[in-house]
């Protein structure tokens, strides 16, 4: 994989037994700033495509491609938002990371904050993204149940299944972002090549049959959400067919540092829909943050 966003160099860091693409910007001694991308078909050149440059000035911005997604190879999906949050701990330390912000969309989200659960001497401060783990189920119980079934299959079924919906490549970005011409051609364009990557999209599955059980969602997190100290920015879009709002809204009321954004006219990918929105939020939150 050859693509890179503006400012940003790839490195790769020797870690569980395979090779870790990830992405920098900044100097190594600016604090750390940790990107942590979502599902589907998401890497983090997509995801972070405008915060390499945007941030790098004054952050050392890390973005790792999680086991299963872009250009880590060697490592099987890991599957849940613990067992990836434990990764990140590593990685940090591999990094020789004491501490940082982690910033995280969608699953990424889910991720974020099992590492702020689980690792917390690891986080500084987290801005969330539409982020996952904030549901109880996926819609009515009828919805639910089907995508549960949906995750039992076979991998010789389940696979294939998938890598003939990628194919649908329109469809797909219509349902992340709710103005697809927002979207940088660049970004798209890396959109397509993931979804058409042999094995793409099988971290996701991992994670999917990981968190739906068959009545609920394993991952809900609103139930110990409270529990994370660290100063949290919320950021989500208001037509976000996704991931509801209402999960943000309410993890937002019982985390005793907290806030939320939330923008018009947005849809899921709201850090690349509502970018310049975006960067003037974390900008004041991270400030807030060093202060």
């Amino acid at each position: 994989m050859t693509f890179l966003p503006p400012a940003a160099r790839a490195e790769y860091l020797d870690l569980d037994g395979g090779r870790v693409r990830v992405l920098h910007s900044g100097p190594a001694g600016a604090p750390p700033l940790l990107l942590v991308h979502g599902g589907s078909n998401d890497n983090a050149t997509i995801s972070w495509y405008r915060l390499f440059e945007e941030f790098g000035a004054d952050h050392h911005v890390i973005a790792p491609d999680l086991p299963g997604f872009g250009g880590t190879e060697g490592i099987d999906p890991l599957g849940g938002p613990v067992a990836q949050a434990d990764f990140l701990s590593r990685l940090l330390a591999g990094l020789g990371v004491e501490r940082a912000v982690v910033v995280g969309v969608s699953m990424g989200g889910d991720v974020a904050m099992n590492l702020a659960l689980h690792h917390p001497e690891l986080v500084r401060g987290l801005v969330l993204i539409a982020p996952g783990g904030l549901v109880e189920r996926v819609g009515n119980r009828f919805t639910h149940k089907a995508a549960w079934w949906s995750t039992r299959m076979p991998d010789g079924i389940l696979f294939p299944v998938v890598a003939l919906a990628n194919r649908f490549v329109g469809l797909a970005l219509r349902a992340v972002v709710h103005d697809v011409s927002t979207m940088p051609p660049e970004v798209v364009a890396e959109f397509r090549q993931e979804a058409l990557r042999p094995g793409a999209a099988r971290g996701y599955m991992r994670y999917n049959q990981a968190t739906l059980g068959p009545h609920g969602m394993r991952n809900n997190l609103l139930p110990v959400v409270g529990r994370i100290t660290a100063p949290a920015l919320f950021f989500h879009g208001e037509r976000d067919p996704m991931v509801p709002l209402e999960g943000s809204r309410r993890a937002v009321r019982v985390m005793p540092n907290a806030r939320l954004v939330t923008v018009a006219d947005c849809g899921h990918w709201a850090q690349l829909e509502a970018h310049e929105r975006f960067v003037e939020e974390v900008r004041s939150f991270l400030s807030d943050v060093r202060g």
